[in-house]
């Protein structure tokens, strides 16, 4: 089943679309911290410190956002969770694979291996966001859903073009490795999409 076939079926449960929102909160939570573990103590950057802290606030306005679903999800358990165990692999899996492409492709280790994970991962998680809040935000429309997620599609939007200018910065051959961890990303995400489907019938 197809993303945008999944949204209403969550948007017209609350306690479907409070679970679907709690998820989207985990993910970028999980987003955030894994910019932070990233950051060298001595040269991190206004730009990561920035991305995380958005990263961040993105979690808590998800969270923010279920109050007006009128059910509640006060943790990240499974329970309060949609497809926990996909939702939860995802980016680390991403993660996982991009450094061994790092390793494999440019011998990278350590401190450039984890900066050059940041940089691709984050690209395609941030390609990901520009495609999946836009088709969120048009099914919470047409549903009439007091619900929105217009802020932060306007700040993913900034942080794909924040990403790319640093990628151009990290090698001339930026695009054949986003396009790479794009290729992974993209066979995860419908993994998930799949998990998804099964979660809700």
């Amino acid at each position: 089943m197809e993303f945008d076939q999944l949204l209403p079926k969550i948007i017209n449960d609350n306690t479907l679309h409070a679970r679907w929102l709690n998820t989207l909160s985990l993910m970028e939570n999980t987003g955030a911290r894994k910019i932070s573990a990233c950051e060298d103590p001595e040269t991190v950057t206004y730009i990561i410190l920035k991305h995380a802290a958005e990263e961040h606030r993105h979690a808590f306005y998800l969270k923010k956002q279920i109050e007006k679903t009128g059910a509640a999800c006060p943790t990240y358990s499974s329970d309060y969770l949609l497809a926990p165990a996909s939702s939860r692999h995802y980016l680390n899996q991403l993660d996982v694979d991009v450094c061994r492409y790092l390793k494999n492709e440019l011998g990278l280790k350590g401190k450039e291996l984890r900066f050059a994970a940041y940089l691709l991962v984050t690209y395609a998680i941030e390609v990901r966001a520009d495609e999946l809040y836009p088709v969120y935000q048009e099914a919470l429309d047409k549903a009439l859903s007091k619900i929105n997620v217009k802020s932060i599609i306007l700040e993913e939007e900034g942080h794909l073009e924040e990403m790319i200018n640093q990628l151009k910065t990290f090698s001339p051959d930026w695009q054949l490795h986003a396009d790479k961890a794009v290729e992974m990303e993209s066979r995860l995400f419908h993994q998930w999409i799949s998990q998804l489907a099964t979660a809700l019938n």
